[in-house]
């Protein structure tokens, strides 16, 4: 049976985008034999330690999204300097990621909110597929009363996501698309048994772990893990990806390196509850697997209300405000721990959009 190869463009904003890119990569892997051609400049250890599907990097900037101070709070001024300066793209940068597409042999190019690789398909004479749960044209609107010069990179980029041949919206969605594909959440998903794991944390059958997330973006630690950390209630230890250079098991603390061997999935489905950054994949990766969300919201990001809505809704968490990290108690920990587990997790959307990619690539 021929090898499906897929150019896949992924924005660089955070690993969330590149996480869900994994999980669709690895449902349509179940499906076809499948090779992929990665263009961003995510990690390639992220990819090589969440896919089986066999893949090239090509480490390209494909787009911009928004500067970060930090995981919570995004900088306009930078934004539109760095926007300017990347818009619009160079045809020469068009044209030699179209050959280089081209030469790869892929059949079609697909993209995780980076319209790059529209204009690459295009020029490349590819059919191409955008998933997303929102768009950066939608996000830069959001802004506009406070930074009016993101309008006219909304609007051309607003006209490069309108023309993917393919929309697949991985809920919760910002803005509903007319004949998009609309599917569950879309998550990586554990691979080992959650007892496994957390024999391997050294953790005790009576603790409760709880997972300490800020996302992809760099987040200072220190404050929660210098000095014993917060007093925590009874038997609750805190499981902190990023929290230390290398491994440190304390008495209150599992501190990991930020590229851990421990698959985030895994510690996700390990873990009686996550605290974190309000972001796509953190939600989705606690969707799937029924594990209780204590989500802390960016106060001034568009795509925060809609997240914070479905989470609400499903009542699949509980907000935490951000004030709350730096609190010397965390008695405010038990609530999030009571929100119920959902066994199995809830329902997603990897095999769904997997399908939609597949009957779009057979037509």
């Amino acid at each position: 049976m021929h090898t499906r190869r897929l150019a896949y463009f992924v924005t660089p904003h955070g690993f969330g985008h590149a996480a869900r890119a994994c999980a669709v990569i690895e449902a349509l892997g179940a499906r076809m034999p499948l090779a992929v051609e990665l263009f961003t400049t995510v990690p390639e250890w992220f990819f090589a330690a969440s896919l089986a599907v066999p893949f090239g990097y090509h480490p390209v900037r494909t787009d911009v999204g928004l500067a970060q101070r930090d995981a919570l709070d995004e900088d306009l001024a930078a934004t539109v300097r760095e926007l300017d300066a990347f818009l619009p793209w160079p045809q020469e940068l068009v044209e030699r990621l179209a050959a280089t597409v081209r030469e790869l042999g892929c059949d079609a190019v697909l993209c995780d909110v980076a319209p790059l690789g529209i204009a690459v398909a295009h020029a490349a004479g590819l059919p191409a597929a955008l998933i997303e749960n929102f768009t950066w044209a939608w996000i830069y609107e959001g802004y506009l009363d406070r930074e009016p010069r993101l309008a006219p990179h909304a609007a051309e980029l607003g006209q490069w996501f309108a023309a993917a041949d393919l929309r697949v919206q991985t809920e919760p969605v910002c803005r509903s698309w007319p004949g998009a594909v609309a599917v569950a959440p879309v998550a990586r998903l554990p691979r080992r048994e959650r007892g496994d794991v957390r024999r391997e944390l050294r953790l005790e059958a009576h603790q409760r772990a709880v997972l300490l997330t800020m996302g992809g973006i760099p987040w200072d630690y220190a404050g929660l893990v210098a000095g014993g950390g917060p007093k925590l209630p009874q038997g609750i230890v805190l499981v902190v990806p990023g929290g230390a250079k290398e491994r440190q098991n304390l008495p209150w603390a599992r501190l990991l390196p930020f590229h851990s061997d421990l698959y985030h999935p895994d510690l996700v489905a390990a873990s009686d509850a996550v605290i974190g950054k309000l972001g796509y994949s953190t939600l989705a990766e606690c969707w799937c697997t029924g594990v209780p969300f204590g989500f802390v919201p960016r106060a001034t990001f568009p795509e925060s209300p809609v997240l914070a809505a479905a989470i609400t809704a499903e009542g699949a968490g509980v907000e935490v405000p951000a004030a709350a990290l730096a609190a010397p108690s965390w008695a405010w920990i038990e609530g999030v721990l009571a929100v119920p587990r959902v066994d199995g997790g809830r329902r997603r959307g990897n095999a769904d959009a997997a399908a939609a990619i597949a009957a779009w690539l057979r037509g």
